[in-house]
């Protein structure tokens, strides 16, 4: 029989598991979307837990078995991506009247993919945001997640690059969708 999955809000004391599935979960399933130094870059200049989505409450993993096998969370905050390093000063609160909430930091263990965590993490943040008054989410996708994106009704407003050290680029797409 197997373990089921459950999806619980994380807390401080995972980061240090969910940096590691973040990790794993760049490198591993950018394959064949980015080349390996862009998957590296990456993952070592952008990818990473957002505390301020653990202390918000917005932030979710999903474990089996006390495994991390997925996270990612909503966002009431401005910022559009990348993790604690690479915020610059405070984070200000959207208006859900005017201003999309975020979707952030998806990211699933590598045996673990294509077995509907995503899915899983999108419908639960999709809920959290619609019942906070936000009427339209938008994110920063990279270039694995957008199958998983466009397959929960997201559409690309706009692709653009990151520039990362070492003379690095990398593709990402501003997605958005309309929830209420």
């Amino acid at each position: 029989m197997t373990t089921p999955h459950h999806l619980r809000a994380a807390r401080m004391d995972d980061v240090p598991r969910m940096e590691a599935l973040i990790a794993l979960s760049g490198i591993e399933l950018s394959a064949g979307f980015y080349t390996p130094e862009q998957a590296q870059a990456v993952t070592r200049h952008v990818f990473g837990v957002d505390t301020q989505l653990i202390e918000d409450g917005t932030y979710f993993i999903i474990e089996r078995g006390g495994e991390a096998l997925a996270c990612g969370g909503w966002s009431k905050r401005a910022t559009l991506f990348g993790a604690d390093r690479t915020k610059t000063g405070p984070d200000r609160l959207l208006d859900p009247a005017t201003e999309p909430g975020r979707i952030r930091a998806f990211f699933v263990h590598p045996s673990a993919a294509r077995q509907g965590l995503g899915r899983m993490l999108m419908e639960h943040c999709q809920r959290e945001a619609a019942a906070q008054g936000y009427l339209t989410l938008e994110l920063a996708a990279t270039m694995p997640g957008v199958p998983l994106y466009l397959a929960s009704g997201f559409a690309v407003v706009e692709p653009f690059d990151i520039a990362l050290p070492g003379g690095v680029s990398v593709p990402l797409a501003r997605m958005r969708k309309h929830i209420a």
